[in-house]
């Protein structure tokens, strides 16, 4: 007889499916009679295909109908990639459980496996990422950058096809599809630094439904959870979101934390970046502190600029 059941909510691309049933198999190992189930709920980002995200507006475009199921109770609990995730949420629900992290780095795939040293001068790259763009041309300003939607297998196909030279996804989409060997070159945090929370994966619950919290309570990453918190609180600081330019990365090791923070302008030309290390049970006070320096450094009037777009 089941004793427990669970019904998780996902969007329905690849990827967020296979998220949703890695959770959903972890829970099973663990509560082999548990009766757990996978609801695909269409999010307003999976709606619009052919508009870059940065030109849509507006935050959450991957989690807000999902939200709306879980107040709702249509669903027991959300599986999101926490890098979708707005620094506010609903004040109902909350990030319960934050999983061990895959790799956070971008990743550079091209069609004949030229790494991004050796790519033509002019080369064009897709992506639609204002973080991954305006950071790829501080690096090298000859590269063109042309959008790119539509979900990681659609993407590969394009580069197969010859339309870009090269694309930038997220190296952790293509580890969990098995995709790990179309990756031509990790790219360095020196040269982009991640989104903050990339390759991790959230799960959203209702405030004090403590019975689903006790269900999912052992598939919490402590180490994962600090480095995403300071990551949040420093775009929360930058009064930020996705559809910025923002850079956020950290990285614990013993008990200290590092937090590596980036502003920039689209095209690249001004840059403010600089990091801060502490006592990881400080991971939030680190990521606002880590903001404020930011903010001083000039990241505020990039950041008026684009609101003002």
């Amino acid at each position: 007889m089941k004793s427990h059941k669970i019904i998780i909510g996902s969007r329905g691309s690849q990827l967020a499916l296979w998220q949703a049933n890695w959770v959903k198999s972890q829970l099973e190992n663990l509560h082999g009679n548990a009766d757990i189930s996978i609801r695909v709920i269409t999010t307003s980002g999976d709606k619009i295909k052919d508009v870059p995200l940065s030109k849509i507006g507006g935050k959450g475009l991957f989690v807000k109908e999902i939200e709306e199921a879980l107040l709702a109770k249509e669903i027991d609990l959300a599986v999101h990639s926490m890098k979708d995730v707005p620094i506010e949420i609903p004040s109902q629900l909350e990030i319960s459980i934050i999983t061990k992290r895959e790799n956070p780095l971008d990743a550079l795939i091209s069609k004949n496996g030229i790494k991004l040293a050796d790519l033509p001068q002019g080369a064009t790259i897709g992506t639609s990422s204002l973080r991954r763009s305006s950071q790829l041309l501080n690096h090298r300003n000859d590269f063109k950058i042309h959008p790119l939607r539509g979900n990681v297998d659609t993407r590969l196909k394009k580069v197969e096809e010859g339309k870009y030279d090269a694309i930038l996804l997220a190296s952790a989409g293509l580890n969990r599809l098995g995709w790990s060997n179309r990756i031509t070159e990790e790219i360095s945090h020196e040269i982009i630094i991640p989104a903050m929370g990339q390759g991790a994966l959230g799960i959203e619950t209702r405030l004090g439904d403590s019975k689903t919290y006790n269900f999912i309570s052992s598939l919490n990453h402590e180490q994962t959870n600090y480095e995403v918190s300071a990551e949040r609180a420093l775009v929360g600081k930058l009064d930020g979101g996705c559809q910025v330019p923002i850079g956020a990365y950290a990285k614990t090791e013993d008990n200290l934390i590092t937090l590596k923070g980036l502003v920039s302008s689209l095209d690249g030309k001004i840059i403010h970046k600089s990091e801060i290390v502490g006592p990881i049970d400080d991971a939030i006070n680190i990521g606002q502190d880590l903001g404020e320096v930011l903010l001083k450094m000039g990241a505020n009037e990039i950041l008026e600029k684009l609101i003002q777009q």
